[in-house]
């Protein structure tokens, strides 16, 4: 019972991390913000290992795998969190958390085309719905006008599922043997330093310095990004997968959207318009789906 509430806890972080990602994305420059987030959450990370003795497993890392763990900070820290940020300056977070569930139907296609991976119909037909949900989300109330709602926020929301779906994919491809919170941790650390070079360079001293007069909501939801969305959310969820499996555990990613858009109406006092209910429905459903499908596939592969 206590893993399954833990699991119910990381879905609500991070659907929470779209309403305090928005907070910060107002106060703070995005790259900066970004850069401590993971700073903050490298800390937790790092001593975290260090508590479990995993430390001493970086030095049996090959250079492959090295290059396999900055590749994935690349795409799934410094790729991720800068769209994250950015797209967060121009769009709801409701309709933020409702777009990213294209995230697994882009990660299972492409699993297919690269890895021929089969696809069922229940993972196709979720794939179907999912997408159909997230731009019903995106527009203004109907599926004929949602592509009118297009704009460069939901643009960069895009970049979001790209990096996510690269991350993911760099992880199958070369970091086998590679535990979890290694690959958590060590991508962690790269992609900070990442976002912190690059914040440097592109915003400068001066969005540093600014950072002093952001309002105290910012910057505690900056912390809860770091500490909660991040380190605390990612421990439940390995201990999750540890004691259930990682099928049963990401089944509760399906609820990810709903939080996102309840603490955005809740906290934000964003409107939720027609359009992103029936968007949300369709999308949570199609994400539903496509986890019991690779639940059936996985069992069949089993026998």
């Amino acid at each position: 019972m206590a893993t399954h509430l833990r699991l119910v806890g990381m879905a609500a972080l991070w659907g929470a991390s779209w309403s305090w990602g928005k907070v910060v994305a107002q106060s703070m420059a995005p790259l900066a913000a970004a850069s401590l987030r993971f700073l903050f959450a490298s800390v937790v990370l790092v001593l975290w290992m260090h508590r479990a003795s995993a430390l001493r497993g970086l030095k049996s890392l090959s250079r492959n795998q090295w290059l396999g763990l900055a590749a994935a900070a690349l795409a799934g820290v410094f790729g991720y969190s800068s769209f994250f940020m950015l797209s967060l300056q121009l769009v709801p977070a409701g309709k933020a958390a409702i777009v990213v569930t294209l995230n697994p139907g882009a990660t299972l296609l492409l699993a297919a085309i690269l890895f021929r991976e089969h696809l069922n119909p229940a993972i196709l037909a979720g794939m179907v719905l999912s997408a159909i949900g997230a731009y019903i989300a995106i527009g203004g109330g109907s599926l004929a006008g949602a592509g009118a709602g297009v704009g460069i926020g939901e643009l960069l929301l895009l970049g979001c599922v790209a990096c996510w779906v690269a991350y993911t994919l760099i992880g199958r491809l070369v970091l086998k043997g590679v535990d979890a919170l290694t690959t958590t941790t060590v991508t962690t650390v790269i992609g900070a330093l990442m976002l912190l070079l690059t914040s440097l360079i592109v915003e400068g001293v001066p969005a540093w310095q600014k950072l002093g007069q952001a309002p105290a909501s910012a910057w505690g939801s900056l912390l809860a990004l770091a500490f909660g969305a991040t380190a605390i959310a990612y421990a439940w969820y390995f201990e999750g997968v540890k004691s259930l499996g990682a099928g049963a555990a990401s089944g509760y990613i399906t609820l990810v959207p709903v939080f996102g858009v309840l603490f955005s109406s809740l906290w934000l006092g964003e409107a939720t318009p027609a359009n992103l209910f029936i968007g949300a429905a369709l999308a949570i459903s199609g994400m539903a789906i496509m986890h019991l499908g690779r639940r059936r596939a996985e069992v069949r592969q089993r026998r």
